[in-house]
């Protein structure tokens, strides 16, 4: 793994006695002598303590859409915080940020919250007082934030987890959580149009909610099967249910629309988050009209005393203003291809099975098998150790994409033709160092 230097040593070891592990999130431990600290991020690159540049690939785990430290974001960051940052009112930012997000999505109406988590477990409640129903369907190896009704059959999963797969298991993937609410969570294999339809044929007037990331984000970028989206639709229509795309990762990257755009299918709620604030905290839950106004004071609760703070409102006015008027995604799209295409022939010519998965702006590499991955059981079957080798050797020559191939290669607009340029030459010294 990567070897700390000695500023780095020292702050880690500090940080291990006020912090639990000396991170305040587990995605970001690697290990007492592999975790990093780091002292500044500018643009693609970030900086250790001990001044070592790494061009970032992990961005956050996908937040910065245009850079580290963009400058226009910061300014208007600045600027709107001179004022006061948080007030038991609407503001104005709040209004034109939701004004941007229902024209750029299609969305009807907006609330804004601070992280993914919450965003995602408002949406449920939001699906199940708008339904009066209580159960809900999300797919193996599917993310959707650190919440109790969500931490089933997730990446974190493995075969014994998951159970047969015709009759999949909902355990819970952390300690701490009720079995009782597996009860509620009925957790299906992506991509599998029968087991799907079978699965709302028996409990269709159940159902309060089809939970889905269009592009699996925490599982090698996989994505949906021609049709499959448009069944869940289909399906959703048909039984009474919610529709809700967790766009935590794909809204505002893979299209100025997200998942909606990019597949052309209209979810009834969208939850956003990470690339909406450019790395500050801000998230949204969207929806059409009649589903988001179950939302009703003193019926269907919603709140945050933090939501829609200045800060992060302020960050997503620039983000979102500089995607809408820039070619943000065109220009990130440009480089992920290229990046795409010199790894795939890299690992050809080194004779190493793989995939490359994804899609230019978050993109996954699968090493040990040839065909492309529809679900999370196809991803188990890939060859993690390989994977994490090249990885350290990667990062060993300042590119850092994550050591976990669940976690998709983020792309960011700073990102230029020669860190691509760059980027390749070290991953095919990483190939052949991890050969050897």
């Amino acid at each position: 793994m990567t070897t700390q230097g000695p500023k780095t040593h020292e702050l880690f070891a500090k940080a291990k006695r006020y912090i639990p592990h000396g991170v305040n999130s587990n995605f970001r431990y690697w290990g007492d002598d592999e975790t990093l600290v780091i002292e500044r991020g500018q643009g693609a690159y970030i900086w250790d303590m001990d001044g070592k540049r790494y061009i970032d690939y992990r961005l956050a785990f996908g937040p910065i859409i245009l850079g580290h430290a963009e400058p226009r974001v910061t300014q208007r960051v600045q600027q709107a915080i001179e004022g006061g940052t948080l007030f038991a009112w609407t503001t104005p930012l709040e209004i034109g940020v939701a004004e941007r997000i229902c024209r750029m999505t299609g969305v009807d109406k907006v609330r804004l919250t601070n992280t993914g988590s919450e965003a995602t477990f408002h949406a449920l409640r939001i699906a199940r007082a708008y339904t009066g129903r209580e159960k809900f369907i999300k797919f193996e190896g599917q993310y959707h934030g650190m919440i109790d009704y969500f931490m089933f059959g997730t990446a974190s999963a493995d075969e014994e987890n998951l159970g047969p797969r015709d009759d999949p298991r909902s355990r819970p993937m952390s300690l701490g959580i009720p079995e009782g609410i597996g009860d509620y969570v009925l957790n299906l294999p992506f991509n599998d149009f029968e087991i799907l339809e079978e699965t709302m044929a028996k409990h269709g007037e159940e159902i309060a909610a089809v939970f889905v990331e269009p592009i699996l984000g925490n599982a090698a970028g996989i994505l949906p099967k021609p049709g499959f989206l448009e069944k869940i639709r289909q399906l959703c229509d048909q039984y009474g249910a919610v529709l809700v795309f967790d766009e935590v990762k794909t809204g505002f990257r893979i299209a100025n629309g997200g998942a909606q755009e990019y597949f052309g299918i209209q979810a009834d709620l969208v939850t956003y988050a990470k690339s909406l604030g450019n790395g500050f905290p801000i998230a949204a839950i969207g929806g059409k009209e009649e589903v988001m106004m179950t939302i009703q004071p003193g019926k269907m609760a919603h709140g945050g005393t933090y939501s829609g703070n200045v800060v992060g409102v302020a960050a997503a006015d620039a983000t979102l203003e500089i995607l809408e008027n820039e070619p943000v995604i065109e220009t990130i799209n440009a480089r992920g291809t290229a990046l795409m295409e010199g790894i795939d022939e890299i690992l050809t010519e080194q004779g190493i099975p793989h995939v490359v998965t994804g899609v230019p702006s978050m993109l996954s590499i699968l090493l040990g098998i040839e065909e492309e991955p529809h679900e999370f059981r196809d991803y188990i079957k890939g060859d993690d150790e390989l994977y994490e080798e090249i990885a350290v050797e990667l990062i060993a020559r300042g590119v850092q994409p994550d050591s976990d191939g669940r976690e998709p290669w983020f792309l960011c607009a700073a990102l230029s033709e020669e860190d691509v340029a760059y980027t390749l030459d070290a991953f095919n010294e990483a190939v052949k160092a991890a050969k050897r």
